[in-house]
């Protein structure tokens, strides 16, 4: 996704130390590493046991690679278990879940393939969607459709989903899906009437806002004077968080600002615009139409 855009925003060295915070399939890692002399190092962390078991595949005679099975909101931790050099001369953020996740009816992401009710990005911890649909009361499953799907009808579909289990569990994804079809009378072109609610399920089950407002912060002192910051985001609740990060550290606080004394300097420096896939690659993979690439750079 973007992949000639991102290598370009993190302008690899040969000697650099990298951070693709989210392996996925490894994509972006794999340009990294063309990119790098034999000095060079990545360390690439992902939630999910089968990435990093496809990438320690993929990668298995490649010795500059790391591969780390962690949430990226453990970033700091990480990069000091694993590497003397602390400091990283950029970290990759790809949020969102990979094209094999969605592919796979056993995940349970995908409204369109029918699979066990999970969305779980990592299936060995926490607890599946099925498991919190049939304990939450009504007024928390339509807040979490509505605040992390935006979607207009979240309490119809709450209340449904709260009549239905009270005969049997909601356990599949067909099976919800049709129920959210019955509910969303009004589509959106070319949207599926689940979309926004599997989206706000996975978001909400897997805390993937929470994730990254956790994991930003710790690239400030991670990241060498110089080093860069790049985010691809999805939707709009992923894009508001970094771009309220990137703007709240690219600028100076105007109380700070008024001091007689000289204020702290920002720690962000905005890199360019932000960027959407091309055309051409919106046309060889439709998923990449909601992607969105911000990047920063560490200032002095």
């Amino acid at each position: 996704m973007l992949a000639s855009e991102v290598l370009a925003a993190l302008a690899p060295r040969a000697a650099g130390l990298y951070v693709d915070a989210t392996f996925g399939r490894g994509g972006h890692t794999a340009r990294i590493l063309e990119a790098l002399g034999a000095d060079g190092r990545v360390i690439a962390l992902d939630r999910d046991p089968a990435a990093i078991a496809a990438g320690r595949a993929r990668f298995a005679h490649d010795s500059r690679l790391r591969l780390v099975h962690a949430a990226f909101d453990q970033l700091t931790s990480v990069v000091r278990s694993h590497c003397e050099q602390v400091q990283c001369d950029a970290i990759l953020f790809d949020l969102g879940v990979a094209s094999p996740q969605l592919e796979d009816p056993q995940r349970g992401f995908s409204f369109q393939l029918d699979g066990p009710l999970d969305m779980r990005l990592d299936p060995t911890s926490g607890r599946p969607v099925s498991a919190w649909l049939a304990r939450a009361p009504r007024e928390e499953i339509r807040d979490v459709i509505a605040r992390y799907g935006e979607e207009r009808f979240a309490d119809r579909i709450a209340a449904e989903i709260v009549r239905a289990r009270s005969a049997q569990p909601l356990t599949r994804t067909a099976e919800l899906a049709a129920l959210i079809a019955r509910c969303v009378r009004t589509r959106e072109r070319g949207k599926h009437p689940a979309t926004r609610t599997f989206q706000a399920l996975r978001v909400y089950i897997n805390d993937e806002l929470g994730q990254i407002e956790r994991a930003l912060p710790q690239t400030l002192d991670l990241l060498v004077p110089g080093g860069r910051l790049a985010v691809i985001s999805f939707h709009s609740l992923e894009d508001r968080i970094v771009k309220q990060f990137i703007r709240s550290h690219s600028q100076l606080d105007p109380a700070l600002a008024r001091l007689p004394v000289p204020s702290p300097q920002p720690r962000l420096r905005r890199v360019g615009r932000k960027l959407r896939a091309s055309a051409q690659e919106i046309a060889a993979n439709p998923r990449s139409r909601s992607a969105l690439l911000r990047v920063a750079e560490r200032t002095a």
